[in-house]
This record gives C-alpha cells, sequence and structure tokens, in this order.
C-alpha cells in the first residue's frame, strides 16, 4: 500500500459495515452509492470549512473512492487475473470534489467475451452511481508498448496505485515500464523538460495573469507534479520531503513548496466547491468568494487584491523552486557523465558545466554587488544556459543586503544602468531579477507593484508582469521577425541616442498604478525623475524619462479618440511633444504599452493609428510649430493627391471639381486622399436606380477593412448599418459620415473581424454587402435587435455608462464621450438614440480597451451647427443610457 494511504481511513466518512447492511446483498443499488457519494462530498466539504489540512482531504476522498470501486468491482467482476489500478491524480491519491477519476483495467491478456461484459456493466455502473470515470483497458504488453511511445502514459503507470485485483500482475506491470526498461531517468527528465517549456509558452511564460490557471500555469500544480515525477523516476522517491534527504532542497524550502502545494489545493478545492465542477481556472467569476474562503473580506475589491497578492507570491516562489530544482536535476542527471569544465570568469563568479555559479559560498556577503553583477554577467555572456540551483538558493538567502546603502551606492548605481544598457537580454535578465527578488528589492516602488490586480478588462496581466512585458516588447523591435507585428519600430528604435531611457520609462511608466494619492503618471515621473537624479544621469536624460512616464498615454489617446486628420489636431499634438526625439521615444513607449496590456489587442488597425499619428506629428514639427499647416493648405494637397490617384484623362477636372464642392471642406479635412480617390471613382461610375453603393477595401491604409456606403441621406442609416455590421461579428472601429449638399450621404466604416482581422474572401464580402443591402432597404423598420450571451467578464466589471458632452466651436461641431461596457449593437443604440433627437452624426471614434467602450461621436442638430440647448443634451443624455443600461 502506497504510504500516503497510512492512517487516512475515517469512519466519519465511510463505514463498510454499515454499508454492507444499506445493500443488503444487493450489490448494485444505485441510490445506494449516490447516497455514499453525497455524503462523503458533504462531509469534506465541512471538514475544508473547517480547516482541516487539505492534504488528509484530498487522500481521503481518493480513499473513499477505493473503497466505492472496491465493493463494486466485487459484485460485477470475478475473475482473479485482472487487477483495478488508480492512475493520475486519483493514482497520486490527490482527489478534489469534482476530480476525474481515472482507472485502468489491467489484464495478463486480452479480455475474454465474459470479462468483457463484466467490465462494461461495472464501468457502466460507475457513470450511473454518479462518478466522473476515465478508464482503459489495458494487457501488460499494451502498457510497454504505449509507455515506450509516449512519456504521458509511462508517467500515469509509473504513479498507479493498485485499488484491488491481482497484485502480481500489477506489480509485473510496474517493473516492465519502469526505467529500466522504458524512459530511462535522463530520457525522462528530458522529455518532462521540454513538457514544461511548453506548457509555459501556452500560458506567456508568466504565472502572472489576471485569471490564472492554478494547475497548468507556470509556478501551478503541474510544475510541483513534475518535479514528483523527476524524483521519482530518478531516485525512487515516493515523497518530495525525500529531496531534502538527497540534498536538493533545504527544509525551510521543502516547507515552501509543501505549504505552495497546500495552498494551491486549498485554492482548488474551493473552486470545486463553488462552482460544482472540475474547475482550475480562477475566473474573475470566482475570485471575490474564493478570496472570502480565505477570510479577506471588503465591500470594494481590496479583498480580491489582497487575496491574489498572496496567490501570486505563492507561485513565484513556487516556479523559482521548480527552476532551482530542474537545475539540480539537470547537473544531477544530464550532466553526471559529463567531464566538468570550469571557466572563471573573474573572482566572483565562474561557468561549471555552461551554467554560472559564485566561486565560494560567501560570495555575496563580501560582495554584495555581485548580487546585481551576475545579471551583467548573464547579459554578455551567451553561452551560459542559466543559474546553478546552489546560486540562485543563495541570491534569496542575501536578499537583505539589497538596503538603502546598496541602492546608493555609486558602484551598485553604475551597474544596475549598465545592465539597462545593454544591447541584448535587458528584458529576459529584468525578468530573473524579478524572479529571484532582487528588482524588487533594488526598487522598493516596483515591489509595490508586484501582484497588483489591475481591474478592468484591458490588461491580462498584472501591474509588474505588464511592465516587464513591455520592456521585452521593446527588445523585440530589433528583431528582424517582428517587423512586420511592429512596423516602423526598428528604424526608430535605432535612431534614437540611448535606449536605456526607453527601457527606464518603460519600468516606470505604471509604477505608480494602485496609489491612492493622485494620478499615477504624474506620480511615476515624480519617482523616475528621483530614480535617475540619485543614479546620477545627466539631468537632460532624468527629464526626458520622466517627461515620457508623464505623457505615456497622450499618443495613444490622441489617435484614438480624436480625428487626427484634422491640422488643428495635430498641431496641438506636436505642441505638446516639443521636437522629434520626444516623438520618437514617444512612439516606441506607445507601442510597447499598448501591446504589452494584453496581446490580442495589437493588430494592424491600432499599428497604422498610431503610426499615422506620428507621421503626421513629424510633418508637423518640421514644418515648426510656428507654422502650422493650416486647413486650407491640407485640402489643396488633399485634392491635388487625389487627382494623381484617380488618373487626369478619366474625367473632366470640372466634372470632379462640381462634384467635391458639393461635399464641404470638412470632407477634405476628414478623408485621405486615397479613401477621396476610392469614393469618388465609386460614385462617379454609379447610377441613380443602383444606390445605395456599397464598396469595399479589403485593406485600407490604415490596416482595417473599408466600407464605403453611398445613398440618399435617411435618420436611420447608421443604427441599421451598424446592426447589421453587429450581427455579421464586425468590430467598428472607426466611423466617418458626410452628407452632401445634394442630400446624399457619404458613410466610410473602418472594421475588423472579431479576431482582429481585416475580411478577406469574396463569399465574406458578398455575405456583408448583402446584409447592408437588406438593412438599408428597409429603413421604416424596426432595428433587429442582436441576442448574444453577455460575457461573464462584464459580470465582474460593470462600467456604469458616463455621458459628457463639450463643444468644438473651431469646427462647430458638439463631442459626445460615452463611456460604458462594450455589448453587441453599442453604436446601433447610439444612432437610435441620435436619431430620435434629431441630432446628425459626423464621425466617431471607437475606442474599445478590454470590454471597455469609450467612444467619441461628433454630433450637430439637423442644420450643421453645435448643439447648445440644455435641455437638449439631457434629454440624449437620459436616452441613451437607458438604451444602453436596459440593453
Amino acid at each position: 500500500m502506497s504510504m500516503w494511504y497510512d492512517d487516512i481511513g475515517d469512519p466519519d466518512l465511510y463505514n463498510r459495515d454499515d454499508f454492507l447492511r444499506i445493500l443488503g446483498g444487493n450489490f448494485n443499488r444505485i441510490e445506494a452509492y449516490r447516497d455514499q457519494i453525497t455524503n462523503c462530498n458533504q462531509y469534506l466539504i465541512e471538514q475544508f470549512y473547517k480547516g482541516h489540512p487539505i492534504k488528509q482531504l484530498l487522500y481521503k476522498r481518493a480513499w473513499f473512492v477505493d473503497q466505492m470501486l472496491t465493493e463494486a468491482w466485487r459484485g460485477f467482476v470475478n475473475d482473479d487475473n485482472l487487477a483495478l489500478v488508480a492512475v493520475g491524480g486519483y493514482g497520486r491519491g490527490e482527489l478534489h470534489p469534482y476530480s476525474d477519476i481515472d482507472i485502468m483495467i489491467l489484464c495478463k491478456v486480452k479480455l475474454k467475451p465474459a470479462n468483457q461484459k463484466q467490465i462494461e456493466a461495472y464501468i457502466t455502473f460507475l457513470w450511473d452511481v454518479g462518478f466522473n470515470v476515465g478508464h482503459s483497458v489495458r494487457t501488460i504488453k499494451d502498457c510497454y508498448k504505449e509507455s515506450r511511445a509516449d512519456v504521458t502514459i509511462a508517467t500515469n503507470l509509473m504513479e498507479s496505485r493498485l485499488v484491488v485485483g491481482n497484485r502480481d500482475l500489477y506489480s509485473e506491470m510496474i517493473e516492465i515500464t519502469g526505467p529500466k526498461n522504458v524512459w530511462s531517468p535522463r530520457k525522462f527528465f528530458q522529455a518532462k523538460l521540454a513538457e514544461q517549456i511548453a506548457r509555459h509558452q501556452k500560458y506567456d511564460d508568466t504565472d502572472y495573469k489576471l485569471e490564472p490557471n492554478i494547475k497548468e500555469g507556470p509556478g501551478g500544480l503541474r510544475d510541483i507534479q513534475t518535479i514528483d515525477w523527476v524524483a521519482k523516476r530518478h531516485f525512487g522517491a515516493n515523497r518530495l520531503s525525500q529531496l531534502v534527504d538527497h540534498g536538493f532542497l533545504t527544509p525551510s524550502e521543502y516547507d515552501a513548496l509543501a505549504a505552495g502545494r497546500a495552498f494551491l489545493w486549498q485554492v482548488r478545492f474551493a473552486l470545486h466547491i463553488m462552482t460544482g465542477r472540475r474547475e482550475d481556472r480562477l475566473l474573475f467569476d470566482h475570485q471575490r468568494n474564493v478570496a472570502k474562503i480565505f477570510g479577506f473580506e471588503s465591500g470594494d475589491n481590496s479583498a480580491v487584491e489582497q487575496f491574489m497578492k498572496s496567490y501570486y507570491r505563492t507561485v513565484r516562489e513556487l516556479n523559482r523552486l521548480n527552476e532551482m530544482l530542474l537545475q539540480h536535476f539537470q547537473e544531477a542527471i544530464l550532466y553526471a557523465r559529463h567531464k566538468e569544465k570550469i571557466v572563471p570568469i573573474n573572482k566572483r563568479f565562474q561557468i561549471r558545466n555552461d551554467f554560472l555559479e559564485v566561486r565560494n559560498d560567501r560570495t555575496f556577503v563580501l560582495y554584495p554587488i555581485a548580487l546585481l553583477e551576475m545579471f551583467l554577467i548573464m547579459q554578455q555572456h551567451s553561452q551560459i544556459k542559466g543559474v546553478r540551483a546552489q546560486t540562485i538558493r543563495m541570491v534569496r538567502e542575501n536578499l537583505r543586503l539589497i538596503d538603502d546603502k546598496f541602492r546608493n551606492d555609486l558602484s551598485n548605481q553604475s551597474l544596475f544602468l549598465e545592465i539597462m544598457r545593454q544591447p541584448k537580454r535587458v528584458g529576459h535578465e529584468l525578468r530573473r531579477m524579478h524572479r529571484y527578488g532582487v528588482l524588487g528589492a533594488y526598487l522598493p516602488v516596483f515591489s509595490r507593484i508586484e501582484g497588483l490586480m489591475q481591474f478592468d478588462l484591458f490588461h491580462i496581466y498584472t501591474v509588474d508582469e505588464h511592465i516587464l512585458f513591455v520592456i521585452q516588447n521593446m527588445r523585440l523591435f530589433n528583431q528582424e521577425e517582428y517587423v512586420e507585428k511592429f512596423p516602423h519600430c526598428r528604424k526608430i528604435l535605432r535612431s534614437i541616442p540611448k535606449q536605456e531611457i526607453l527601457y527606464l520609462a518603460g519600468v516606470f511608466h505604471d509604477i505608480a498604478k494602485g496609489r491612492d494619492e493622485g494620478n499615477h503618471s504624474e506620480l511615476g515621473a515624480e519617482d523616475a525623475l528621483e530614480f535617475c537624479r540619485r543614479h546620477r544621469m545627466p539631468e537632460f536624460d532624468s527629464r526626458l524619462v520622466a517627461w515620457l512616464v508623464r505623457n505615456h498615454l497622450i499618443m495613444s489617446r490622441t489617435a484614438q479618440r480624436k480625428d487626427i486628420n484634422d491640422p488643428d489636431v495635430v498641431n496641438a499634438f506636436a505642441a505638446q511633444i516639443r521636437d522629434v526625439m520626444h516623438l520618437r521615444y514617444l512612439y516606441l513607449l506607445t507601442v510597447a504599452d499598448i501591446s504589452g496590456t494584453n496581446p490580442k489587442i495589437w493588430n494592424n488597425w491600432k499599428a497604422s493609428l498610431i503610426a499615422e499619428l506620428f507621421i503626421k506629428t513629424i510633418r508637423a514639427l518640421r514644418r515648426g510649430l510656428e507654422n502650422p499647416i493650416d486647413k486650407n493648405e491640407r485640402i489643396r494637397e488633399v485634392k491635388n493627391k487625389a487627382l494623381e490617384l484617380i488618373g487626369h484623362a478619366r474625367y473632366e477636372e470640372k466634372e470632379l471639381e462640381d462634384f467635391w464642392s458639393s461635399l464641404g471642406e470638412d470632407y477634405f479635412i476628414r478623408y485621405s486622399a486615397e479613401e477621396i480617390a476610392w469614393h469618388t471613382q465609386a460614385i462617379m461610375h454609379a447610377r441613380e436606380d443602383k444606390l445605395p453603393i456599397i464598396s469595399f477595401q479589403e485593406e485600407t491604409i490604415l490596416g482595417g477593412t473599408g466600407i464605403f456606403i453611398y445613398m440618399h441621406n435617411h435618420d436611420g442609416i447608421f443604427s441599421r448599418v451598424t446592426s447589421a455590421m453587429g450581427h455579421l461579428g464586425l468590430n467598428i472601429v472607426d466611423a466617418r459620415i458626410i452628407t452632401s449638399a445634394h442630400g446624399y450621404t457619404l458613410d466610410t466604416y473602418i472594421v475588423l473581424e472579431e479576431s482582429g482581422e481585416t475580411v478577406h474572401g469574396r463569399e465574406r464580402l458578398k455575405e456583408i454587402r448583402d446584409r447592408l443591402r437588406d438593412a438599408l432597404g428597409a429603413l421604416d423598420k424596426p432595428v433587429k435587435p442582436i441576442n448574444r450571451i453577455k460575457s461573464r467578464k462584464l459580470r465582474n466589471f460593470p462600467i456604469p455608462t458616463q455621458v459628457n458632452f463639450s463643444l468644438d466651436t473651431a469646427n462647430n461641431h458638439t463631442i459626445m464621450e460615452v463611456i460604458s461596457t462594450d455589448r453587441p449593437g453599442f453604436l446601433s443604440r447610439i444612432g437610435l438614440a441620435l436619431e430620435s433627437h434629431a441630432i446628425s452624426l459626423k464621425t466617431a471614434k471607437v475606442a474599445t480597451f478590454g470590454e471597455r467602450v469609450e467612444d467619441i461621436f461628433f454630433i450637430t442638430d439637423r442644420k450643421n451647427n453645435m448643439i447648445t440647448d440644455d435641455a437638449r443634451i439631457t434629454a440624449l443624455k437620459d436616452s441613451i443610457i437607458e438604451l444602453l443600461e436596459h440593453f
């Protein structure tokens, strides 16, 4: 019997005599088994809430399942040459309330028909009583063959356990699938290491996601199991505590490992009982209730924040222990046969078999600067594969040496800046510094945001992890394979004089998140300036870092919330930037920041939008802030370029001028020459009886797919078009509407598929065209509502609808800002509200951050004048809130 089984039997959980009395000789009484299972679940849940050790609860559930499966086996199966074997988590004795029960029927040879029927009836019975059973039937030969081909099967068999049946048969299987016959410790370790690397990559190599997977994510239960499996394969260890005996863990490290595993087991147990199913994801839906179970309660988000900080601290420590132990295993398993090769670097460090280590146990005590120096060495020696386990341990043991005296030491400050100046591995080593605890120790302001949640639907990482991803993105800018993803960035990165300024701005841009004292950009700028001056950086550089931190949001906000075709907007933005160098740094920081919040939100549309603002601002700065582009000049340039694109031979210039004069000056401000040429050619080809015109640009210069609609103006066009696009699953990222003097509307939409890609394919474009024609042919009919299941995330992050108004007197527009939760049909509802109040929409700037909408609408009355009447504005605001909140 496995060692975990000792002293697990609990008569309050299950009493065989009582159960047999209930069965009354009828071994297949389904209700009797179901009652036992229900009583078991209730008993263990009560024990959980009373604070009983989680390990005992898991083992007791496995023990209980053993009793149930054994009693049923005795009733259904009457062949002594078979064995019932527990595998997977059940084999380890780690059963949560709704974990699958994985079993294997082991036989000497292929089952006889009579046995086959018995097994089928047995498995069916287990399902009928309420067990989620995963089963296989294998011969000894099958086990050998399949385990040899698949390390996962070999792992399952290695941690298996006999429940009932032929013990000799089971022992034979264990022997034939053991390390002497299949998957030697060396090959097993290599396979498991590769498996873990692939699994971590699936979760972005971070244990700091806002909705972590506690089983499969980095630092999760699977990492602990990987250690357990390797130890068992190599040493024959049945308990993790035996790693202390083998010298791989100190007693305190084992305690941390055991405590971390117990914490994750508790979280997983809580998730199971809360959801009534197997659940390994710590979703927003569950975090508040799990936090409450762990004793964190409050009326706001602070309880969740405190609980999740505890979670992140735990998984970071487990991740570090996992790294250290796997490094130990590499040394003991992979390098055991190698001739030891030692290459001295300096009096503090050397390379042993491709891994960095300190030269003696007192290196960090004698030379505290080595706590930073090791990361510089890792940057400068690309042949080093990692840090030796004992050195990692010593770093953690000596973090106390990083105090104020250490931080104010000129040598240490110079060394930290040297790390930031390196041409390679800046992001990689900052992440290692974070993992080992050095970054938070050296930058106390950084330690304040370690594991800090971001309560929105835009970010998917904690604040500290987001910062590290921003730095990582900055490093990717210089790599050939990322040129397409980050256009212009490689060229611009190479043009800035000091890249460390950019990286420091990345470190500090969100470092003041979560503080109540004020705006995080302003507070972060103060922290950045203090850091730079303390590190004796030139005053210009220090102020530049602080300026970038203070203004890190203005480029994305301008591009996504204002009309960057308007010269006045560009000129005002250029005045904030001041010069080309500031612009280049800010552009790189903006791109890295947006793409570092959530990889899924960075797409060609956003890339093109930010790039267009960059290019236009460059032109404005080079022209001189004292000599801004005026609207008349802009209109002349656009018209001339549009004429070139159309071609003078195709249309008479007077014919074009007559048509263009009906569109007004605003049209030539808000559209590019390429768009004007596209519109013009589509309209000039059209016949009156063929309206509406629906024309496509599969990929515009801004990265999305353009849809142009030309027809007689009607109040309901916007609401119907946006509704149809919503039904088609299209994401509208830009909408511009012009009404000609002759009563026609020219509407241009930039759209993306839900995946963030442009629209492709003749069939898809035909589907869109047909659906739009149907919608525009039924303008007198009500808008068809979009009925989709509300995103689960929205339940946890409700965003009250806000509607704000301001006046754009220069352009005679009223600006309406709507902040709310994104949902299908959002723009259509806005359109209905505008329609009901006789208000014209001129432009919509659509900006969605996760599930948060911050859309800007430029509106006028039907006479193209600003809306200034307070009563009318209040009525419109009330209508929008009503339509959105009662969706």
